[in-house]
């Protein structure tokens, strides 16, 4: 039969506590959310909506064809424009989501022969770069500039180094300058993942690189998400003005993709706008994070010192882990639940969000439902 082989692996994920369960989300959810991923508290911002409103009102609802038919309006290039500036990059490509501005630099910055290293606990829309790209992969130890260099060593020809700035599991923060020194040693280039970084380290939230004295450097390139810090849809990649025109032509996932839609590169903008007035936003999303942290470690849980906006608490195994989140919801608490394959170490984990706009009797909250509904 056809197929067939799907119900058995849906048996196993079963009995490994692993099936994935889509849960719709009513408007105005009662919930207090911290599983969510809208750091700066932008998505509902009147401002950010009255900007892809007024976008949709103008351009129509889609972007109607990819970047180089029709799918390219004014907005976008000026979105472009701002986002570069912003984070002190010299050009900037948007991309219908940060999964696709991340397939298009790997694969388009590592042709055949050229080395790919990639850290160990990069996100999954790196790693499958990696896998379509054409150069060589090699995966080397978490947050490890020496094993990055020991891997540049070994390879002669065009090579690049691949990392989140901040990691998505638990949300440590990779060694950037460090980094970008070993890459530099062997003439190798950098593409960083700056998803969770940016909107929320650097100076009013203008990135990791940035913060790193990275950002405009010849041999760096950073990716990032308009989803999470700006609140709406898409990705863009920033880097040297020769780079992004490569992209343009020869990145598939620009080429072939319809262009981003004219809402939400309005939305992005106006929250970009809110961003640049607001630089406070970005240095009191850390300060919730550090507040989360500090109230759940002190409740005797094993939570792990945020370097951005996310804290992971571990749980004891998949099983629980889904019971502990299903356990926050119905005390009115939204949190991640991450298990395997999502965490590089097989560890179950809660995942935390911060967000700039949670008051300190919310953060309260929070920490005491985790903490009474821990297994």
């Amino acid at each position: 039969m056809a197929f067939g082989w799907i119900d058995e692996r849906r048996r196993a994920r079963h009995r490994a506590g692993l099936v994935r369960t889509l849960r719709p989300r009513a408007p105005g959810s009662p919930l207090l959310d911290l599983a969510g991923n809208d750091y700066l508290g932008l998505s509902h911002h009147p401002e950010v909506v009255e900007g892809a409103a007024r976008a949709a009102r103008v351009w129509g609802g889609g972007a109607t064809g990819s970047r180089l038919v029709t799918g390219t309006t004014e907005l976008h290039t000026e979105l472009e424009r701002e986002l570069a500036a912003f984070c002190g990059f010299e050009a900037a490509l948007v991309f219908s989501s940060g999964y696709a501005a991340n397939l298009a630099a790997v694969t388009a910055l590592a042709p055949h022969g050229s080395l790919i290293v990639s850290d160990a606990g990069n996100h999954a829309s790196l790693i499958d770069g990696c896998r379509l790209a054409r150069g060589t992969t090699q995966v080397v130890a978490h947050a490890d500039p020496e094993a990055v260099g020991k891997a540049l060593r070994s390879h002669e020809g065009p090579a690049v180094a691949v990392s989140d700035t901040v990691f998505s599991v638990d949300g440590d923060a990779a060694p950037l300058a460090a980094l970008a020194a070993v890459c530099r040693e062997y003439g190798a280039g950098l593409i960083v993942d700056d998803a969770h970084g940016f909107g929320v380290l650097g100076e009013g939230g203008r990135g990791a690189p940035h913060a790193a004295g990275l950002a405009g450097a010849g041999d760096v390139v950073a990716t990032l998400t308009l989803s999470k810090s700006l609140g709406s849809q898409g990705g863009a990649v920033l880097g040297p003005a020769r780079v992004v025109d490569h992209l343009v032509d020869t990145a598939r996932t620009f080429i072939f993709d319809t262009g981003l839609a004219p809402a939400s590169v309005g939305a992005a903008f106006a929250a970009l706008r809110l961003l640049r007035g607001e630089p406070e936003r970005a240095a009191r999303v850390r300060a919730v994070a550090g507040a989360l942290h500090a109230g759940l470690t002190a409740a005797g849980l094993e939570a792990v010192r945020p370097d951005a906006a996310v804290v992971s608490v571990r749980a004891p195994s998949p099983e629980r882990a889904v019971r502990w989140a299903a356990e926050c919801r119905a005390a009115g608490l939204a949190v991640g639940c991450f298990r395997p394959p999502s965490v590089p170490d097989g560890v179950s984990r809660l995942r935390l969000t911060a967000r700039a706009d949670l008051s300190g009797e919310q953060i309260e909250r929070a920490v005491r439902v985790i903490g009474e509904t821990r297994p």
